[in-house]
């Protein structure tokens, strides 16, 4: 097997690493007599639809044996309540600085006890879509909550007999089983907005208090890329896809949060110029030595502002959550799309979106696109030095979206490799991609923002990207280290916009001290990185 599940009796003791208090806490509450097993997506859909709230739309899934669905199987919709996103400020990480286990495994006692008189369901998935890489998730969820349940096991992969036999000769690797408890009813007056605790070495974590599927869908990833972070791999919150056109292949990353245009990129058609090949467009995994990289999921959970109820693309959605809902003249419940009812609309839409899924692309990537809502960035920039590459990822500079809950949208932050569900010291993710930099891939930020005022359109970056692969781009060194490509209407070489850039770099110098002694502490040559390049910006001015 992959991940360990099953022990002999004399592996059951303090000495295996295996074992922690949070892992023993939650582990014991899936073997209770409350808890009922859920293995099929087809028996999670009854429960989803029979659950109060629930409305069952007219639409039919597209190809549902193809998703082990039933024929017939139609989109279901459900809604949360006032909170439509993640609440990223109730993650705590044990090992943390001031995350006390004790604390926590109390709570968490108090929580799967108080538990004890609900049904509760046992789903199980695979997180990892290859051989090379499959972790076992055990997951928790109360009856009441069976449309979290269902998007669970579509939004991961479930056991079928192909990919029970993938696992059992997949490679093993030294980990637990992943086990996740979690109670969207749980209330404590010190956590209104719910909690979200991660034991990731021990590969367990408990969601209280929290409904937004998102929590579930990162927080079981939470574990999947700590997993294989601590196994030789590049874990990546970003998208992936291949080019290929005359024999040529060109394989492109892009990172960024939710709301930046990763999805968009990732799965562009580009006018039919190319094939496209598309691994995923929110978690994947590279495997630094080998250089192939890996699905971690088989569906893609989007957001749907941009989709209008008559998008040819709503023909995959599987399920919807936080849209309305309304009635054709002719009878049909449909849902309200664009972000219409609340911010942040989602749903769950097929693989078979994608006509050229594939779950492993064993080229190596060719090129890193770091992507930032930051009006100091141009509309793109290459960088050339492995370390400055791998900085402007640390320091990658964007602005909240709807997807999270409680933040300042208009206030632009830094997010380091547009990964907030990383759960290792920041320089263990620095070194890999400088690694990766140092070993010929290509690095370039672009800004899918405004630039000085001005949009960066999608048509642009799209023009962008395809003269980078068709080897067409032109770039002139605007300072040591870093090339522009000129592009009308967005002017780099006045004065004022030499100012704006200083500023942006003194905001990455600040992130970078401000975390010196913290679990996000980088090397002294991250610093030196940006001060030599604001000496070389600042020299333009005279």
């Amino acid at each position: 097997m992959s991940s360990i599940g099953r022990y002999d009796l004399e592996e059951i003791n303090p000495n295996n690493e295996v074992f922690s208090r949070l892992r023993s806490t939650i582990e014991t509450a899936f073997y209770r007599n409350n808890v009922e097993v859920v293995d099929s997506r087809r028996e999670a859909y009854k429960l989803a639809k029979k659950s109060p709230g629930t409305i069952v739309l007219d639409w039919e899934v597209c190809c549902p044996i193809d998703l082990d669905l039933d024929e017939g199987t139609k989109m279901l919709l459900f809604n949360d309540g006032a909170v439509t996103g993640r609440y990223a400020a109730g993650r705590r990480v044990i090992g943390w600085m001031n995350v006390d286990e004790d604390f926590y495994a109390s709570i968490i006692r108090e929580a799967i006890y108080n538990s004890r008189y609900k049904k509760m369901y046992h789903a199980i998935s695979y997180t990892g879509l290859h051989e090379d890489f499959m972790i076992k998730n055990h997951i928790l969820i109360p009856e009441g909550h069976e449309n979290l349940l269902y998007n669970w096991l579509l939004n991961f992969q479930h056991p079928t007999p192909f990919y029970e036999n993938m696992y059992s000769r997949s490679k093993p690797y030294r980990e637990g089983d992943v086990f996740i408890f979690t109670d969207p009813d749980w209330k404590h007056p010190d956590f209104p907005m719910g909690l979200a605790v991660f034991d990731p070495k021990h590969n367990v974590g408990a969601i209280l208090g929290m409904r937004y599927f998102g929590e579930f869908k990162k927080g079981t990833l939470t574990l999947g890329w700590g997993t294989a972070n601590r196994n030789g791999f590049v874990a990546c919150h970003g998208g992936l896809k291949r080019f290929e056109k005359n024999g040529k292949k060109f394989v492109a990353a892009f990172f960024g949060l939710s709301g930046s245009g990763k999805s968009t990129l990732t799965h562009a058609k580009h006018d039919g110029k190319y094939d496209i090949t598309v691994l995923h467009d929110d978690a994947f995994i590279i495997n630094l030595e080998e250089g192939y990289s890996i699905a971690l999921e088989p569906q893609y959970f989007d957001k749907t502002a941009d989709y209008s109820v008559i998008s040819p693309d709503n023909k995959y959605l599987i399920t919807i959550q936080n849209c309305g809902a309304t009635m054709t003249k002719d009878g049909k419940i449909v849902p309200v799309m664009e972000d219409i009812r609340n911010g942040n609309g989602r749903a769950i839409k097929s693989r078979l979106w994608s006509p050229n899924r594939v779950d492993k692309i064993e080229d190596h990537i060719d090129a890193i696109f770091w992507i930032m809502k930051d009006p100091a960035i141009p509309p793109i920039m290459k960088v050339n030095d492995p370390i400055l590459a791998s900085v402007f990822g640390a320091t990658l500079s964007t602005k909240r979206t709807s997807a999270e809950a409680n933040v300042d949208t208009t206030k632009i932050v830094i997010e380091p490799y547009a990964n907030p569900f990383r759960t290792w010291p920041l320089v263990e993710d620095y070194e890999k991609f400088k690694y990766l930099f140092e070993k010929g891939v290509k690095a370039y930020v672009i800004n899918t923002g405004f630039f000085l005022g001005k949009k960066v359109t999608k048509e642009l970056t799209l023009s962008i990207i395809e003269s980078i692969v068709d080897e067409e781009a032109k770039f002139e060194q605007f300072v040591p280290g870093i090339e522009i490509m000129k592009i009308s209407g967005f002017d780099i070489d006045s004065k004022e916009y030499l100012d704006i850039f200083l500023e942006d770099i003194n905001r990455r110098l600040v992130f970078l001290k401000s975390k010196k002694g913290t679990v996000d502490d980088l090397p002294d040559e991250t610093i030196s990185s940006l001060l030599v390049l604001k000496e070389h910006v600042s020299s333009k001015k005279v």
